[in-house]
């Protein structure tokens, strides 16, 4: 998850706006435990989400407190520890490993390959942990890697093949509950790669890019492209609310419903100030 499925701050309370701060610092405290210190760099607030669905879903006794850390070296900040946390750290460092193998490969990014060389000595580790995530974002990655090495002009294909990889990762364990993440995360994957596709259209355009939308030989369509995210986020939501959750539903209610169309706002107005 890419920078979208994150909360619309300024409707949380000061309960909520501490209560995801805690879950976001857990997630960073996991990963520098179990990965490293200088992973700690991948974290990303969109897995502060992943972290609290299944802690609503499935309810894990939790541990917390307070440190302080490189970051913020003056005030303790809170935390709060559980199985649910070091799942979502390690989806975190799995999906940036990934990404970073892609970007490599696609663009021989330099910062890339420095991020692989990171992360490479503790995916084995990961893996062993989560087999069945793990394959699907290897396969998910290289399926997407051959659909736009082949200019497939529909966006429907890469959409649901990241789509399915999301599936998997929203699968934290496989039980009764697994049909409806399966079918939220699908749909939150489709919303992603099609919300990138929209923003990067004109970069793509210029640097002769990969992007569904150009492939289709369209002209800019902002209104249409947007009812296609309507559409994707309608089908995550309505899974979402086939879930048992009461544990911190508001706040995830806030991100689903308000903060993802808050990112998503914000990002098309940068792309738009930046020409």
């Amino acid at each position: 998850m890419f920078g979208y499925v994150n909360a619309n701050w300024k409707e949380l309370t000061q309960a909520q706006q501490e209560r995801y701060g805690a879950v976001y610092c857990g997630i960073c405290r996991s990963i520098h435990h179990r990965v490293s210190n200088p992973a700690r760099a991948v974290l990303s607030y969109d897995m502060a989400f992943l972290a609290l669905l299944h802690m609503s879903l499935y309810e894990p006794e939790e541990n917390a407190g307070k440190n302080r850390c490189v970051l913020h070296v003056l005030r303790p900040r809170a935390w709060v520890d559980n199985p649910c946390v070091d799942y979502a750290a390690d989806m975190n460092v799995a999906l940036a490993y990934y990404k970073a193998q892609d970007d490599l490969q696609d663009e021989g990014k330099t910062s890339a390959k420095l991020l692989l060389s990171m992360l490479e000595p503790h995916m084995e580790a990961i893996r062993q942990r989560w087999p069945r995530q793990c394959d699907a974002m290897k396969a998910c990655m290289e399926e997407l890697r051959e659909l736009e090495g082949a200019n497939t002009a529909n966006p429907d294909l890469p959409a649901s093949c990241f789509g399915r990889l999301m599936a998997e990762l929203m699968v934290y364990q496989e039980d009764q509950w697994q049909e409806e993440l399966r079918n939220l995360g699908f749909a939150l994957g489709r919303f992603i790669y099609l919300a990138d596709a929209m923003l990067d259209y004109d970069r793509d355009k210029r640097k002769k890019q990969y992007n569904p939308f150009l492939a289709m030989g369209q002209g800019r369509d902002t209104g249409k492209w947007e009812q296609y995210l309507v559409l994707a986020m309608a089908r995550c939501t309505e899974s979402y609310e086939k879930l048992p959750l009461v544990q911190d539903k508001p706040l995830l209610d806030n991100i689903l419903y308000s903060g993802v169309w808050v990112q998503y706002r914000a990002k098309v107005k940068k792309e738009e100030t930046n020409g």
